[in-house]
């Protein structure tokens, strides 16, 4: 099992990806509320700031009526003083015919906008608060509270202020919160990425402990597991164990069917044997046919079964070693290759059959040879992450016409994967052995002048 993060249709990517999104989504929201949140309480802090402006404008006209303050120093704020510096008041009489205006000196001759004119809603005693279009251009954050002063009239009193010391606030606060959201994103990846790694730890393990029985190291599925993922290893283990007993009773079934088929052909060839009766001498041929015929595929039925099991393996080192002596003695005329096996390279099957594949092979090419043999191994990836034992047998015989089969007892043509369906040749015997462990054999031109044998086989 991947749990890498970009391996493709991975646990732990997927959870990784989702802890993410809700990461980013939440920080978001979050981020996007506490803006809003500072914005307003700035924007109070700001307006609080401005009324107290307001609100001694409101005494001063209350108490003195007409006669309003002129010299906006007495406010306490030199910028009321100084010309288009972004802070204004401005009071309004109302009820005259004509509008009767005073301003700070920083208004100069402009005026300021009426929150009440722009549909802004007054507040607890009928003061507003909202933004405006300053003298300049430039935005401004206007407080306004219409009084009346009995028969002194009606008024309008307003002050205003720039919000670009409010907005580079708000700014500084944002890049601070942003920031703050990037460095606290990147713990929470990096804590949701240690916590997918350590939650999907016990699957690793699993996943090692089957591939040990897979390559033959292990016999069950050992060590405390969480209870999530315990009874999945505990079915393996059931599962294993029943493969075996299946394993065990296929073999028990094919020798008492071989027994039981033996013994009435020996019978039959014994009976036909006494007699020179042409009846006799076709019964004698067609049983002894029989039972190499039952000869065969009870072979091959025993090699199935032991194809299916699970965590069989062979070294290939010592397997070659032992058949390298063995054909060294028996053609002795014939130059023979081995090459010297990996300690790690395995066979994912038994060690008989690997030696009845490589034998049959070796025996078929020594047979054909001229003077040399040669054997040359090594590993090609296959499906499933997995890999495949690629064994190759050269010879310089004369090898294969194109599209023919040569006098070699039932090899296929150049290239082909099957060899002809005579079921008692090597050949036969170890294309079908082969496939039934998902492997296969090629026959091609060999580099040495005859012909190549390649077999694949599944790597433990």
């Amino acid at each position: 099992m991947r749990t890498s993060l970009v391996a493709p249709r991975s646990i732990a990517r997927r959870l990784f990806l989702a802890a993410a999104a809700w990461i980013v989504i939440i920080l978001g929201v979050a981020g996007v509320l506490l803006t809003a949140y500072y914005r307003r309480t700035a924007e109070a802090g700001f307006d609080q700031r401005l009324n107290v402006y307001l609100r001694a404008l409101v005494a001063d006209v209350a108490s003195s009526g007409d006669d309003q303050r002129t010299d906006p120093g007495e406010l306490g704020d030199p910028q009321f003083d100084l010309v288009q510096s972004g802070w204004y008041w401005q009071i309004t009489r109302l009820d005259s015919e004509k509008p009767q205006i005073r301003a700070s000196r920083s208004l100069f001759a402009a005026r300021l906008p009426k929150l009440a004119e722009s549909g802004v809603p007054a507040g607890l005693g009928g003061a507003r608060a909202g933004y405006g279009a300053g003298p300049d251009g430039r935005a401004l954050r206007i407080v306004e509270r219409q009084i009346s002063v009995g028969d002194a009239g009606l008024y309008l009193i307003q002050v205003a202020a720039t919000t670009e010391d409010l907005e580079a606030q708000i700014n500084r606060f944002e890049v601070s919160l942003a920031v703050a959201f990037v460095l606290l994103a990147a713990g929470l990846l990096a804590t949701t990425a240690f916590q997918v790694s350590f939650g999907l730890r016990p699957l690793r393990r699993l996943e090692s402990a089957v591939a040990d029985i897979r390559r033959g190291a292990a016999d069950r599925i050992e060590g405390d597991y969480p209870s999530e993922i315990a009874p999945l290893a505990d079915e393996l283990n059931l599962l294993v164990s029943a493969n075996r007993e299946v394993v065990e009773r296929a073999r028990t079934q094919v020798g008492n069917l071989a027994h039981a088929l033996k013994t009435p052909l020996s019978v039959l060839i014994n009976e036909a044997g006494g007699s020179d009766d042409p009846l006799a001498g076709k019964v004698r041929e067609q049983t002894a046919l029989m039972r190499d015929q039952v000869s065969f595929y009870l072979d091959r039925a025993r090699a199935a079964a032991r194809a299916g099991a699970i965590g069989a393996t062979t070294e290939v080192g010592p397997a070659l070693e032992a058949l390298a002596r063995t054909f060294r003695k028996i053609y002795r005329d014939r130059e023979i290759v081995f090459p010297a096996a990996k300690p790690d390279l395995r066979f994912l099957g038994e060690r008989q059959d690997f030696d009845d594949l490589v034998g049959n092979l070796l025996d078929n090419a020594c047979k054909w040879a001229s003077s040399k043999v040669e054997l040359s191994l090594g590993l090609e990836p296959a499906a499933a992450g997995r890999s495949r034992l690629v064994v190759a047998i050269d010879d310089d015989g004369p090898g294969l016409p194109p599209r023919t089969c040569a006098p070699k007892p039932c090899a296929a043509a150049a290239g082909s994967t099957r060899p002809s369906p005579a079921p008692a040749s090597g050949l036969s015997i170890v294309a079908d052995l082969s496939g039934a462990y998902g492997g296969a054999l090629a026959l091609e031109e060999s580099p040495l002048g005859g012909l190549r044998a390649v077999l694949r086989l599944p790597a433990a």
